[in-house]
C-alpha cells in the first residue's frame, strides 16, 4: 500500500472542543483513501482519542473502544474500507460533538478496467438508489445513477471534495 495524505483532524484547530469545529463537517470535505493517515493533534491533559463500533460512537459509549490514544499527536493509518468511527473519551465531549466519522469510500472500476479510487464511488444504499429506466423505454441503455453519486459529483464540481 502507499503512503497516502496526511489529514489533520479539524486542520488548524486540531482535536478539540474549543472554537467551531464541526467535526461531522470537517470529515465530509474531505475525500480518504486507503493509506491515508489520519493525524489527531490535541491537549493530552483534556482530550483523548478512542476507535468505536459505529454503536458505540453513535452513543458516545466509551466502555469498550477497540483502541485508545492517549500522546496529544496520534497518526492512525487507515488500512480498511467503510467508516472508522472516533470519539474523544473524556466525559461530555463526544456529546458535545468532538467525534468524527472517517469513511474510506469503495474501489471502483474505470472505463478500461482498472481499479480506481474516485469520489464518485458511493456505498450502494438502497434507499438512496433511483429506480432504473424500464427495459421498454429508449433510455434503457443509459446508466442508472444513484442519488449518493448524484451529490458527490455536485460536491465535486462545486469543489468541496
Amino acid at each position: 500500500m502507499e503512503a497516502g495524505a496526511v489529514h489533520k483532524v479539524g486542520d488548524s484547530a486540531g482535536w478539540t472542543t474549543i472554537g467551531s469545529l464541526d467535526s461531522k463537517q470537517w470529515a465530509v470535505t474531505k475525500t480518504f483513501q486507503l493509506g491515508d493517515v489520519i493525524h489527531f493533534e490535541y491537549n493530552p491533559q483534556f482530550h483523548n482519542v478512542m476507535r468505536l463500533t459505529h454503536a458505540m460512537y453513535r452513543a458516545c459509549n466509551t466502555t469498550a473502544p477497540s483502541a485508545t490514544y492517549t500522546t496529544g499527536n496520534d497518526s492512525i493509518t487507515i488500512t480498511t474500507r467503510g467508516h472508522h468511527y472516533f470519539i474523544c473519551g473524556f466525559t461530555g465531549h463526544c456529546h458535545s460533538g468532538q467525534k468524527v466519522d472517517i469513511n474510506v469510500l469503495p474501489t471502483t472500476t474505470t472505463a478500461v478496467g482498472t481499479p480506481s479510487s474516485s469520489p464518485m464511488a458511493a456505498p450502494t444504499l438502497p434507499s438512496a438508489q433511483s429506480p432504473g429506466p424500464s427495459p421498454n423505454t429508449a433510455a434503457s441503455s443509459m446508466p442508472s445513477i444513484t442519488l449518493a453519486k448524484a451529490l458527490l459529483l455536485a460536491l465535486a464540481i462545486l469543489g468541496f471534495a
